[in-house]
C-alpha cells in the first residue's frame, strides 16, 4: 500500500485537493485528490505487485507543474508513506513512516 501526505509549507497548512497520480510504466493506476487534510490514504485501487511506480504531484504552483518520484517496489504488504513538502520554489519527497 502506498500513501501520501502533501504540506503547503507556504501557507502552513495541508494542501488540500491536489490531484496525485500512480503509474506503472506508462499506465496511470489511480488519479485521486487529496483530502482537507492533504491525505491520500491508499494511493491504489488494488493490491500492487513488485516493481518500479512513479507518483505525480500535480502542483500546478506558478513554478513547479509537475513533481514526479519514482519508487522501487519489493514487498508489496509493506506500507510505503510519501509525503511532499511544498512551497513556491521549493519541494521536498521523502519515505515517512
Amino acid at each position: 500500500m502506498i500513501s501520501t501526505h502533501v504540506l503547503d509549507t507556504e501557507q502552513g497548512r495541508p494542501g488540500a485537493g491536489l490531484k496525485v497520480g500512480l503509474y506503472r510504466g506508462q499506465e496511470q493506476i489511480s488519479l485521486q485528490e487529496t483530502d482537507e487534510d492533504g491525505r491520500i490514504a491508499e494511493l491504489s485501487p488494488a493490491p500492487l505487485e513488485p516493481g518500479v511506480y512513479r507518483i505525480v504531484f500535480h502542483a500546478d504552483s506558478g513554478f513547479f507543474e509537475k513533481i514526479e518520484v519514482s519508487i522501487a517496489i519489493a514487498d508489496p504488504d509493506e506500507h510505503l508513506h510519501v509525503p511532499l513538502l511544498l512551497a513556491p520554489y521549493s519541494c521536498v519527497i521523502y519515505r515517512g513512516s
